[in-house]
């Protein structure tokens, strides 16, 4: 049964926020029960971490104003239910006060708990925790069919509850989600490892996925950094309670340039678990640098409250918008440039491989990489889970690789030449990509790689009128 239902066995300290909780999903239902019969439905949601194109819409919209609150934290069974708008800014604000954490809390701060479910998310606990939806327990679903429902791992709505994992809003909308949490320490202890060699990088990995140790000391988060084929480092995280001094990269200094380093020694590093946590925000990766945020006599005087991924993101939309890019390319006698934004997933044993052939092929550096291991194993698991709609094989380690920015076009190729080469050999390579941004992948290969007649059978039954965009639409089609 949904919290929906039983909040009046809540504790008191929390029965206020499953209250208010009702009252953001009576809005919800009264916006959806607005919209024309026949009309699409989509969120009335100004903002965004998508990078593909979407067709502007005057049209009304779900009303989600209600649902971006924490509604209640469990610190005794180490489980949270939060409201499907709520961002992950907002969420670990709620959990660390109780040293727990999501398991898995991606990079920026304003992605969602439901948009991490229904769009896929990872960070560097993700080769022990596995992927955000692993942690759902349950969680309360608007389909496109305007009913609301509780899916679990094994009631009658278990097929939605396994094929919501990269469905993209196109079978329905989070509109609260149980899920686990893990304990967490104050401090995350570092060590960034250099490597010459990318087979090297790629074997030590996954010896430390395995063991979950390197030289002796224990693992906790474990991520990497690409600066060319002679420069990469894994990055190392211990939680820990130890006082000392911590660093601080939302000032002057940079994270990413931190991690570099000439000697064989790893370096060492400390930060808070919650600038831990966050430190990718401030310069969007290394995103920021487009900006000249990392200029020093331009950061010195660059507000720190615009130093975070979402005013990065603003500026995006304005150069998308009205083609500052292009047209300043244009004045310098260049073509356009192509966006190339992606993460995509490869076996780690063809992680060497698919980075050899990108800094071959793709000039785009850093490169971000991130390994993971699905936490539950499938169908034949003892509780059945199966995630069809981005079917990563069980008991097996994958890589992340993400690569964020716009390289030069060529004239006579075909719009979207480099990203139609990524997808090409991320398939020949046994992986997959993400789908929050360009793709451009022809029907039937699609319905291949993303869920194919299951999800078509899930579209059926819980948007079978059509009121959502199917994936494929949604996800490659230009609309």
């Amino acid at each position: 049964m949904s919290l929906l239902g039983k909040a009046g066995h809540a504790p008191a300290a929390h029965e206020s926020g499953f209250a208010a909780h009702r009252a953001g999903v009576d809005r919800l239902l009264a916006s959806y029960r607005a919209i024309p019969a026949g009309a699409t439905v989509r969120l009335a949601k100004k903002t965004s971490n998508l990078f593909r194109a979407r067709a502007a819409s005057n049209a009304p919209g779900l009303d989600v104003s209600g649902l971006t609150k924490v509604i209640a934290v469990d610190p005794e069974a180490k489980t949270a239910d939060v409201a499907g708008m709520t961002t992950y800014e907002d969420l670990v604000a709620a959990t660390l006060p109780y040293g727990l954490a999501p398991t898995v809390v991606p990079q920026l701060k304003t992605i969602t708990l439901g948009g991490a479910v229904t769009g896929l998310g990872i960070e560097s606990t993700s080769f022990r925790t596995g992927l955000p939806h692993e942690a759902v327990l349950e969680m309360d679903v608007l389909t496109g069919a305007g009913e609301l429902i509780t899916a679990t791992p094994d009631n009658e709505y278990a097929d939605l509850f396994r094929g919501f994992p990269n469905s993209y809003g196109t079978l329905g909308y989070t509109v609260r989600l149980k899920i686990e949490l893990e304990t967490v320490q104050p401090y995350v202890a570092l060590r960034h490892v250099r490597f010459h060699d990318l087979r090297a990088l790629e074997s030590t990995l996954d010896r430390i996925v395995t063991e979950r140790s390197y030289e002796g000391e224990r693992v906790d988060y474990l991520d990497g950094v690409v600066f060319s084929a002679e420069e990469s480092y894994l990055t190392l995280g211990r939680q820990t309670d130890e006082p000392g001094p911590v660093a601080d990269y939302t000032g002057m200094d940079i994270y990413y340039r931190s991690i570099q380093h000439d000697d064989a020694t790893p370096r060492r590093d400390r930060l808070t678990i919650h600038d831990y946590l966050w430190r990718w925000d401030t310069d969007w990766f290394w995103c920021s640098r487009a900006f000249g945020t990392q200029n020093p006599r331009i950061r010195r005087f660059w507000p720190k409250r615009y130093r975070r991924s979402s005013f990065y993101w603003k500026l995006v939309a304005l150069d998308r918008k009205y083609r500052i890019g292009d047209r300043l390319e244009a004045r310098k006698g260049n073509p356009p440039r192509e966006r190339v934004v992606q993460d995509i997933e490869v076996p780690i044993e063809r992680t060497a491989d698919f980075v050899e052939w990108f800094l071959r092929e793709i000039p785009i550096e850093p490169l971000w990489l991130c390994p993971l291991r699905l936490r539950h194993h499938g169908a034949d698991a003892a509780d059945g889970r199966a995630w069809p709609l981005y079917p990563l094989e069980p008991n097996r380690t994958y890589v992340n690789v993400g690569f964020w920015s716009a390289v030069p076009t060529v004239v006579g190729q075909r719009d979207g030449a480099a990203n139609r080469a990524i997808e090409r050999t991320v398939t020949e390579f046994d992986g997959h990509k993400s789908l929050y941004s360009d793709a451009y992948y022809d029907q039937d290969e699609f319905a291949a790689l993303y869920g194919g007649s299951t999800y078509a059978e899930l579209k059926k039954r819980y948007d079978p009128d059509q009121r959502l965009l199917d994936l494929y639409s949604k996800a490659v089609q230009r609309k």
